[in-house]
């Protein structure tokens, strides 16, 4: 990707050239995913996060036709107040950027830029994956096929409970992805601490975490992403039956108003954020919290 397409901010630069951990956000989550104004406070605090815990944030972003990888105050400020920013995701790049077009980068757009800047570690929420009734709609999120090409290691709180995640985990087992728990036998199931289906492998420590991803790059097989599946404290959890209860009556109204394709996510997750009260919006953050902490311990040990 040249130069001018791909543009790093002057800490970010100065970071990788010194072998300095850094730790790649998404901007989706600061114009889409949360009210204003509390979006541009999560976002300033994240990146405190990652410093607090001696690595260099690169939030990214696409601006004016330029993939960013690491943004000034002012870049985070439009991304989270300009309603004209949209959502890109990997297969939205090139237009975009020959368009001179702004927007938030999803996980699948996050994760391939983050890798081609040269960042190994990116830290989000949860991750996108097979949605249900997938063998009517075959709906399944971008984000699966492209982490199973891009070389990046991933820190998240599993996949978003509205999606099929027992397909979602066969499908990653099918794509070659490998998923680690962290510090738990089971796949957390974002909202919650446990989906209640095991991981093969745990892990316990950020050293561990860098010695899977040394380990993996020392094979030199296929540059496919390493998940760090990292579960929410069962203290700052949505409450199991909250959460059953919602997601049902959910998906039982998205059913009936016929909603379906790119509408479903954020028709499903808006309902549960008003249905429980802001609660599930809390458990997220709470879960984007820990995993920014753990994302910037993991690369401060490589």
């Amino acid at each position: 990707m040249p130069e001018t397409t791909l543009m790093l901010s002057e800490e970010v630069r100065e970071a990788l050239d010194a072998r300095r951990p850094v730790v790649a956000l998404e901007s989706t989550i600061i114009a889409h995913g949360l009210p204003r104004p509390r979006n541009m406070a999560v976002a300033r605090e994240l990146e405190s996060l990652v410093r607090g815990a001696g690595a260099v944030p690169a939030t990214v972003a696409v601006l004016d036709g330029r993939a960013r990888v690491g943004l000034t105050d002012g870049d985070m400020e439009r991304i989270a107040t300009d309603p004209e920013v949209r959502k890109f995701g990997h297969r939205d790049l090139a237009p975009a950027l020959a368009a001179g077009a702004s927007g938030a980068t999803t996980v699948s757009a996050t994760a391939f830029l983050a890798a081609r800047a040269g960042i190994r570690v990116f830290a989000t929420g949860g991750l996108g994956g097979v949605h249900r009734e997938w063998t009517v709609t075959q709906d399944e999120s971008a984000d699966l096929r492209l982490l199973a090409r891009t070389g990046i290691t991933v820190v998240c709180a599993g996949v978003k409970s509205i999606l099929d995640v027992p397909a979602t985990l066969q499908r990653l087992e099918t794509l070659g992805v490998t998923v680690l728990g962290y510090r738990t036998g089971y796949f957390p199931g974002f909202y919650l601490s446990s989906s209640g289906l095991p991981v093969d492998w745990t892990v316990r420590t950020p050293e561990e975490v860098a010695d899977v991803m040394r380990a993996h790059s020392a094979l030199g097989g296929p540059e496919t992403a390493l998940i760090v599946a990292r579960p929410v404290p069962e203290s700052e959890q949505l409450d199991p039956a909250l959460h059953d209860r919602v997601l049902a009556e959910a998906l039982d109204e998205c059913r009936e108003r016929g909603i379906g394709g790119q509408a479903v996510t954020p028709f499903l997750l808006d309902l549960l954020v008003k249905r429980t009260g802001g609660a599930s919006l809390e458990a997220n953050l709470a879960a984007v919290r820990g995993n920014v902490r753990l994302a910037a311990r993991i690369a401060a040990a490589l």
